[in-house]
């Protein structure tokens, strides 16, 4: 590529990588992994998800509110009623997609947790 077009390319590059390693950083807490597949099917409640996570409800908002703050996630407020759905439902289905690297570090994890997460997830 000649050095004009290449310069010209590489500022658009370093703020598409800086905005993908937020949604990243984001994503990299074990709890808000579970929380994104908990929700792929439609919006849930702070007490619905903290009963199916086994976390407690005060955590679950903590990890919403951060999400909410990226875009990952909208609250809808009905009364003292607070419901949560992903902004793009799709962000499951790069979580899914994920387990294959994992497949790849099976002395990490074994493949058989792994086969197992991947049919719950696809499941639901």
């Amino acid at each position: 590529m000649p050095g004009w077009r290449r310069s010209k390319v590489m500022p658009s590059r370093i703020v598409v990588a800086k905005e993908l390693a937020e949604i990243f950083k984001i994503l990299a807490h074990p709890d808000r992994i579970r929380l994104i597949e908990e929700m792929k099917e439609g919006e849930k409640d702070v007490n619905t998800v903290a009963e199916i996570l086994n976390l407690s409800g005060p955590r679950v908002s903590q990890h919403l509110t951060l999400m909410r703050a990226h875009r990952i996630v909208e609250e809808e407020r009905d009364g003292r009623h607070h419901r949560y759905h992903l902004v793009q439902p799709e962000i499951a289905q790069w979580i899914i997609d994920g387990l294959a690297f994992l497949e790849n570090r099976s002395h990490v994890v074994p493949k058989s947790k792994i086969k197992a997460v991947r049919r719950l997830w696809a499941s639901e």
